[in-house]
């Protein structure tokens, strides 16, 4: 058997060995946490969603004329005159002030829920309030699946999952095991790095999916059939490369962390400001990050924060877009780069468990 048949062989027998055990392992369960907490999130909003939609059926049914009723309220009418035509029309509605001059009404008609508000006793304002359509919550998935699934989630769970691949085994005194089998030490981190990505992928992956699911589950049939006839299946398959991808870069940085750093920690929280600050880096600067490729990736662009102060709001940059082949071609690049360089202190790894 040739050395390069040879090498591939024992890789393969690694990753065989550590997958599960990467994905079982007690210290990482805090990681299933952080990655399905989005999932919880889309599933409460799905819940809200069909028990809002139910009881606007009762009141369909109840009072089928209370949209045509409620829709004849018009700025510029008086408080009383607008209760007295939701009571006409047997619609439920809550009135309360704030302050003297400030008075609020809110009602479902069956088809939307409305805020009205009054300024000394005039209708001023009638707005939609909790009443989201599908194409607000593909932006709303978008913006938690970049700013927070992205940048936080899937970073954080690469520090568990890559970190502990060699300080986990150092913390149980057990890595001594590996080194005095006959594999070659960069063989082994090959083995490991690939055990992590795919513990990683089924942990991060599943989760992805199950977002995307739960997100759409908020909406009648008809609406989500036509969406992933059209872009769905689309975004979706964009949306698990990018998670992919994201694992592939920073599992690499976190597996040499780990192998070359006494306290990996030190550079995750590095990284992590580098990451975050990236709206705000000039365009040359952002291109030394992985999260810029791996935005340039994503289906739909989340707006920025709105909770970004306006002056950070101004001092944010928008890089040119990159093809999606070079942002798939750097983030191997950069992750090959850092494998190679981690190779180099592998070869010189030594235990002391004492001081480790």
């Amino acid at each position: 058997m040739t050395g390069t048949a040879l090498w591939q062989k024992q890789i393969l027998a690694i990753a065989g060995l550590e997958w599960k055990k990467t994905l079982l392992a007690k210290r990482g369960l805090w990681v299933y946490a952080l990655a399905f907490l989005p999932a919880l999130l889309f599933g409460i909003n799905a819940v809200r969603m069909y028990n809002i939609r139910a009881s606007q059926q009762q009141i369909q049914m109840a009072s089928p004329n209370a949209t045509a009723i409620a829709g004849s309220i018009q700025l510029g009418m008086k408080a009383d005159d607008a209760a007295k035509l939701l009571s006409e029309a047997k619609v439920g509605y809550s009135r309360f002030t704030r302050g003297r001059k400030r008075e609020f009404i809110r009602y479902d008609d069956g088809a939307k829920s409305w805020e009205l508000r009054f300024t000394d006793g005039l209708l001023t304002n009638k707005s939609p309030r909790n009443q989201a359509d599908l194409n607000q919550n593909i932006l709303a998935f978008a913006g938690v699946f970049q700013y927070f699934f992205l940048r936080l989630a899937i970073f954080f769970g690469c520090v568990g999952i890559f970190m502990n691949l060699f300080r986990g085994e150092l913390l149980d005194q057990s890595l001594h095991y590996y080194l005095l089998a006959p594999v070659r030490r960069e063989v082994l981190m090959v083995g490991k790095y690939l055990a992590g990505i795919v513990a990683a992928i089924a942990i991060f992956g599943t989760s992805t999916a199950l977002q995307f699911f739960l997100m759409l589950s908020a909406f009648p049939s008809r609406e989500v059939t036509e969406y992933m006839n059209t872009a769905g299946w689309g975004h979706l398959l964009s949306y698990l490369s990018v998670t992919a991808l994201a694992i592939v870069g920073y599992g690499s940085i976190f597996l040499a962390s780990g192998i070359i750093m006494r306290n990996p920690l030190i550079p995750a929280a590095v990284i992590l400001f580098w990451e975050g600050v990236n709206w705000f880096l000039p365009t040359m600067l952002k291109k030394f990050s992985i999260i810029y490729y791996l935005q340039a990736l994503c289906p739909v662009v989340a707006p920025l924060n709105a909770d970004i102060p306006e002056p950070l709001k101004i001092l944010a940059t928008t890089a040119a877009p990159i093809a999606a082949p070079l942002a798939v071609f750097g983030i191997f690049a950069v992750s090959a780069t850092v494998l190679a360089f981690a190779s180099i202190y592998v070869r010189k790894l030594e235990i002391n468990y004492g001081s480790d």
